[in-house]
């Protein structure tokens, strides 16, 4: 099975759209959500839930009221003002540190797992899908992030599929690197912009880092022909390619409002666009005894 990680080095340059029109066309995948603080791709393919699984991030401190004596030794050493005058512990101000465990003279204070977010098995119109979310101020999405692609991996092979479709996260972070590890290649979506061009080279500096093949494809590229031309010129002096050029179109926002990838509202230069990228995409990672599609999976 290889793997595909679309990302982007900033957000809103359209790598969820890109990633579900993709969806549509790549044969025999499964699907995985790897944005778990800001999951999207769930929006364009309604995904049925099949199985929830609970994800633990880290430990919250907890105090026991028969045995504390509110001697404020808790109270002091706590850095982030977690604990409150009533001696009670404020989930989103713990930091699950472990100071107040640690200085506790009456072993009054323990450690539980924290309720950090959920992951998912579901099935959506396109293929078998893992995705998660974080509830909100909860951290440690690197690990979230590994734990679905664990699971989708897992899934994949079960399945005996031939590609593993992941939406990444935006950015060169944590959750990014954990996203790309050990990946067959990486599609780095852009636009012509500075700063997304400043950040697009930030994302193929991280995978020349790691090693990982990259390859671009510049959404809204008719927005502004000179930087297009400027991104070109920069990926052709590295020996990157540009595997897709995606025109601007009001029709995204339709497909969005719809709840559906672009692709499914069959209009042609844009379904063209996309078969021609998928079809760059399955030259570098060919399946054993697959050709490319010629249109949408059923």
């Amino acid at each position: 099975m290889k793997e595909l990680v679309v990302i982007s080095g900033k957000g809103g340059t359209g790598k969820t759209s890109i990633t579900g029109a993709l969806a549509t066309l790549m044969p025999n995948a499964i699907l995985a959500d790897c944005d778990v603080d800001a999951p999207d791709l769930h929006l364009l393919l309604n995904p049925d839930i099949q199985k929830k699984e609970t994800f633990s991030g880290g430990k919250v401190a907890r105090i026991d009221k028969t045995k504390c004596n509110e001697c404020n030794v808790c109270r002091q050493v706590c850095r982030f003002d977690a604990i409150t005058t009533s001696f009670a512990v404020e989930d989103m101000s713990c930091e699950g540190c472990g100071v107040c465990v640690w200085n506790c003279p009456e072993k009054a204070i323990s450690f539980e797992n924290r309720n950090s977010g959920e992951w998912y098995f579901s099935k959506t119109r396109f293929g078998e899908m893992v995705h998660a979310r974080l509830f909100p101020g909860e951290e440690n999405s690197g690990k979230l992030v590994t734990q679905v692609r664990k699971a989708a991996r897992e899934l994949g092979k079960e399945k005996n599929a031939d590609y593993l479709l992941v939406d990444g996260p935006p950015g060169v972070g944590c959750p990014v690197i954990s996203s790309i590890g050990g990946a067959d290649l990486l599609l780095v979506v852009t636009e012509p912009t500075r700063s997304a061009i400043h950040d697009m080279q930030r994302a193929l500096d991280l995978a020349k880092h790691f090693n990982i093949p990259a390859t671009v494809c510049i959404n809204k590229y008719d927005l502004n022909k000179e930087m297009t031309g400027e991104i070109e010129s920069y990926c052709a002096d590295r020996n990157l390619p540009v595997l897709g050029k995606i025109v601007f179109d009001k029709e995204f926002i339709t497909a969005q409002i719809q709840g559906k990838a672009v692709i499914e509202l069959d209009i042609p230069g844009l379904k063209t666009s996309f078969q021609f990228l998928l079809n760059k995409i399955l030259e570098i990672l060919p399946a054993e005894g697959k050709e490319p599609l010629d249109g949408t999976r059923k």
